[in-house]
């Protein structure tokens, strides 16, 4: 059984399409938590130049159709958490390998990362934005996470993974583990921002908030370590995160 969001990864302002690419994609393949990258497989990419081959790609969109990007999706993650101790590492790359060439039908340049750092495996799967000949964008649509989530569920089956049959229709647990909301919540957008901004290693607390500032947020002094965006209503403590991100977590990574 795998709880899937789907995640539309955008250009973040101040930056350009490389950079945005080479954040996400070296956060997903950080050899931490991929086993030295032995947990991390692709299709119709190098993994190494992934976020340069992306950018090219969509240069080469402009080139043969004289369309701009339509936009500021670069790129599309699903993330697909596994029950713990149900599937081994190298089985959860597979499972996430299977999905992605089949959503995508072949016709979109991929990476599977498979993180082992936490008590749940968990899949980051990314994909182009932009089609292999270059000719063409993907298109999310209305009900995306469902059907990425019963794809997802079909391909556990068939792997012998156990799937919720009978799902409530407003089952708080079938929600929050199988994913049925494709939004993420404020929380969950500052943790990947902390996620992305730890992984520059930066060597102070003013090249972590610097970093964090690129996706948006600032420091709102305080007690506690606190950040504001502009699409939150209310601000967040970092110690209302969760475990691996209050203040000492993330001083000791500094």
């Amino acid at each position: 059984m795998a709880a899937t969001r789907v995640i539309t990864m955008h250009i973040n302002k101040g930056k350009t399409v490389a950079q945005c690419l080479a954040d996400r994609t070296d956060y997903a393949m950080n050899p931490d938590k991929t086993d030295n990258g032995q947990l991390v497989s692709s299709y119709e990419c190098n993994p190494d130049t992934v976020d340069a081959e992306f950018a090219l790609s969509k240069r080469e969109y402009f080139k043969i159709t004289g369309r701009k990007q339509d936009g500021d999706i670069i790129a599309y993650q699903v993330r697909q958490s596994f029950k713990p101790d149900e599937i081994t590492p190298e089985e959860a790359n597979a499972v996430g390998y299977e999905f992605a060439k089949r959503f995508t039908k072949g016709n979109h340049a991929f990476i599977v990362c498979t993180h082992i750092d936490k008590k749940h495996i968990h899949n980051h799967i990314i994909w182009n934005s932009t089609t292999l000949d270059c000719t063409r964008k993907f298109r999310d649509f209305w009900g995306m996470a469902k059907v990425v989530r019963m794809l997802s569920d079909i391909i556990c089956f068939k792997h012998g993974l156990s799937i919720i049959e009978h799902p409530k229709r407003h089952g708080k647990s079938y929600n929050s583990w199988l994913g049925e909301n494709e939004h993420m919540s404020n929380r969950d957008y500052l943790i990947e921002a902390i996620d992305r901004a730890l992984a520059q290693k930066p060597k102070s607390y003013d090249e972590f908030f610097a970093a964090l500032k690129q996706d948006g947020y600032t420091v709102v002094k305080g007690k506690h370590l606190t950040f504001s965006h502009p699409r939150q209503k209310q601000n967040i403590r970092v110690r209302s995160l969760g475990d691996g991100y209050s203040e000492r977590d993330i001083q000791a990574v500094i």
